[in-house]
């Protein structure tokens, strides 16, 4: 199963009062790594109606660890947990892996997503060609059962 990769650069005000990210701020962390993975990468595999319009119906989030800043990105792994006729759930990990092979994860999350026609106010139906770039991120395990294997 392949996965999305996205680092994801982080800002020095991405820090709250408590000298950690703040929880807000992982959200954005989240849509960045989505836009990059529905905009830029499905375009580029010749699935670009996402870029037309998407909105998110829900997000889960469960926060494992603190991250501070530093100079370095955080990666942001991004798949497929569910592909319905008109809504798809992308799951995340939020960690850094590291020399020795280990990871701490950070966050793992799910959002519904579902397309959106703008011109016509209203959700659409996922296209037979989102639907196979999709399905070549897709895996059947939620974010939390991964982070506790």
């Amino acid at each position: 199963m392949a996965r999305h990769i996205y680092d994801c650069p982080m800002r020095w005000s991405d820090m709250d009062a408590f000298g950690h990210v703040n929880n807000v701020v992982f959200l954005r962390y989240l849509e960045e790594a989505r836009i990059d993975f529905m905009f830029t990468q499905a375009a580029e595999a010749g699935a670009g109606e996402f870029a037309g319009g998407s909105v998110v119906a829900r997000h889960e989030i469960e926060y494992k660890r603190p991250l501070v800043h530093r100079p370095a990105p955080v990666t942001v792994e991004t798949w497929v947990t569910k592909i319905g006729g008109a809504s798809l759930t992308v799951s995340y990990q939020i960690k850094d892996t590291h020399d020795d092979g280990t990871e701490t994860v950070y966050v793992t999350a799910s959002t519904v997503v579902v397309p959106y026609n703008l011109a016509e106010g209203r959700p659409r139906r996922i296209s037979p060609v989102e639907r196979q770039f999709l399905s070549r991120f897709m895996d059947e395990a939620p974010a939390a059962a991964v982070a506790a294997a």
